[in-house]
């Protein structure tokens, strides 16, 4: 004897902590038969508590968010429960934060501005069990695949480019020679591909390295 068989819809949280474009996805969301949302979360720290608290077939997670970002917040679900499937959200194709999303587990990312039938079809194929990457992203970690990582030093020491020091002022604040700075320079603009000290602030803004 046949029975018809009665689709089970794929169960979705949200996160992100502006309301309107969560409340814009999880509108997107309800126009389709095969899906739900049963969570909302407006941080990194709340979509731990709910993950547990609702076991989401695939969360959609903003990876910038001031309590806790989406890249901590995978870690914490994935270390509790390594099937969950996650699809990142981030604005920068070139966010470096994306690379740590992929090392966290991410199954997904999608840019922000490219959100609505891409994004449908991208939960199906990850709740399926594929890995979904949209192009823009894919080119911009294949770009930065090879690129060499700046160390805490070159970190610290462009914050201090980014605040408008001179080399000669960020020697006497961190007690090396100048020539040890104008080095970490050289290694910077090198890793960074930029042109001058400024190109170096700016690629480090747009890639998230670190914030103003």
């Amino acid at each position: 004897m046949i029975h018809d068989e009665v689709a089970v819809p794929i169960t979705i949280m949200v996160v992100d902590d502006h309301p309107l474009l969560r409340k814009g996805i999880v509108e997107l969301i309800a126009t389709q038969d095969d899906m739900r949302v049963v969570a909302e979360a407006g941080g990194g720290r709340e979509a731990v508590e709910q993950y547990a608290g609702h076991h989401p077939d695939v969360v959609l997670m903003d990876i910038v968010m001031p309590d806790m970002d989406g890249v901590d917040a995978i870690v914490k679900i994935r270390a509790l429960y390594p099937a969950a499937k996650i699809i990142v959200f981030t604005t920068y194709s070139g966010d470096c934060r994306v690379m740590a999303a992929m090392h966290a587990g991410a199954a997904g990312f999608m840019l922000k501005n490219a959100i609505c039938d891409e994004l449908l079809q991208s939960i199906r194929n990850v709740h399926g069990g594929a890995r979904e990457i949209q192009k823009g992203i894919a080119i911009e970690m294949a770009l930065h695949l090879g690129s060499g990582k700046l160390t805490p030093r070159e970190i610290q020491l462009l914050r201090q480019v980014a605040d408008g020091l001179s080399n000669k002022r960020i020697a006497r604040n961190l007690g090396i020679a100048e020539d040890t700075v104008n080095q970490h320079m050289k290694n910077i603009l090198s890793k960074l591909n930029a042109n001058d000290r400024t190109h170096a602030v700016t690629i480090a803004l747009k890639r998230g390295v670190f914030f103003l």
